[in-house]
């Protein structure tokens, strides 16, 4: 689902053509946000969820240790 590449490569390494790769990611999309498969996996964090201690030794996580969200990167 995440390859890290442009749909360019995406096309290329799977040898078909940008409109195939469009439409199964399209249909990807639609799985993953639909209903029943959203809900049974989807959980978001509450006040109670511990936090790794890979985040907490970061040296950066100071900065965000009091940011209650973040939507199109702005921390709030």
């Amino acid at each position: 689902c995440v390859t890290g590449l442009s749909s360019w490569h995406v096309v290329e390494r799977f040898q078909h053509s940008p409109g195939t790769i469009t439409r199964y990611f399209k249909a990807m999309l639609a799985f993953f946000s639909g209903g029943q498969f959203y809900a049974s996996q989807v959980q978001f964090p509450t006040n109670n969820t511990p936090i790794s201690t890979v985040i907490t030794s970061d040296s950066h996580f100071q900065f965000f240790q009091d940011c209650i969200g973040a939507v199109d990167g702005t921390h709030i």
